[in-house]
């Protein structure tokens, strides 16, 4: 008996510790394509109060459902934010229908959202978001933390896309204070996430990675992981603006102009010099997002402002194995 135990215990790690690899593929409706595209927006969560959304969010919604239908999007990264300003409290919340729901009605954003939980979520109930994963078609949120894989159509090649809980990483942030998060509220549950994401860095043989957070890059514990194992960019929000940062070839992408707007540059001082590429939290902007496309040897970004007009495009390179 002891033995079967023992036998059902270690199968139950494997399956546990071996992460098996599903690629998902995009090629079903349209054979000749080859590329994936998708758009990434942050800190995108509207009010708790009547009429519960924004005009920066209502713009940006509408002008991402224009460059989705022109440029075309496979899905959107949903980095985190969701619901200001303490989340919601349970899947039947209204929330979802009139900060979600109710806003992105495009046609063309009517394709899978990749949800990842902000420190404004996290003062609410987080799981009760994951289960809206069962209530609608579009909103995927599986776990506090997961991975993403595609094959990029009719190229032989790959893209996967980590997305992290940075809020069970190192805590959470009062906004209004000194922004700085508090460390995690559970060192076993970051740590455990930290290894989870070792781990599947150190196995990614994709030629495109991408991490995604809700928080900038955490230098600490997140940084030296990105550069080891040569990720191609890193997306994030909560900074209430557009940025784009290069360094060590590898770009950091912030998309956190969802629903507020924010010009503020003091953290500018932090980060390599001549590394910040561009920089936008004007009013002026009505808002902003980027949009994504992945090809055969290069990702192209592309910062979209709401009022109607692209800001700033990059291209980053496909990762190179020594």
């Amino acid at each position: 008996m002891a033995l079967t135990l023992l036998s059902i215990l270690i199968a139950a790690l494997s399956v546990a510790y071996c992460y098996p690899t599903a690629y998902q593929d995009l090629a079903k409706t349209n054979k000749n394509r080859t590329s994936i595209k998708f758009l990434a927006v942050g800190d995108w969560g509207g009010l708790p109060y009547a009429p519960y959304v924004t005009a920066v969010q209502r713009a940006t919604a509408r002008e991402m459902g224009i460059v989705a239908d022109q440029m075309g999007a496979d899905f959107i990264l949903a980095l985190g934010d969701n619901f200001y300003y303490k989340g919601v409290d349970s899947v039947d919340s209204p929330r979802f229908k009139d900060t979600f729901e109710a806003v992105f009605t495009a046609k063309s954003l009517q394709v899978p959202w990749y949800v990842i939980a902000g420190n404004h979520d996290h003062a609410g109930n987080v799981k009760a978001q994951i289960d809206y994963s069962q209530r609608s078609d579009r909103w995927k949120f599986p776990s506090y933390y997961y991975e993403l894989n595609f094959h990029i159509p009719n190229t032989g090649k790959t893209l996967t896309i980590i997305m992290l809980d940075t809020v069970m990483l190192c805590g959470n942030s009062l906004d209004y204070a000194d922004e700085k998060p508090r460390g995690p509220v559970s060192l076993v549950a970051a740590n455990r996430q930290l290894t989870w994401l070792q781990e599947r860095l150190a196995r990614s043989k994709a030629d495109f990675l991408l991490v995604a957070g809700h928080y900038p890059c955490l230098l600490h514990n997140l940084n030296p992981l990105l550069k080891k194992y040569k990720a191609t960019a890193y997306l994030c929000g909560h900074d209430h603006n557009l940025q784009y940062i290069e360094e060590s070839d590898i770009g950091y992408v912030v998309s956190g102009a969802g629903n507020f707007l924010d010009p503020d540059t003091r953290h500018w001082n932090n980060v390599p010099k001549g590394s910040v590429k561009f920089f936008t939290g004007q009013a002026s902007t009505l808002g902003g997002f980027i949009h994504a496309e992945v090809t055969k040897n290069k990702m192209t970004v592309t910062f979209f402002q709401a009022k109607g007009t692209s800001l700033y495009r990059t291209v980053l390179s496909q990762r190179e194995f020594n």
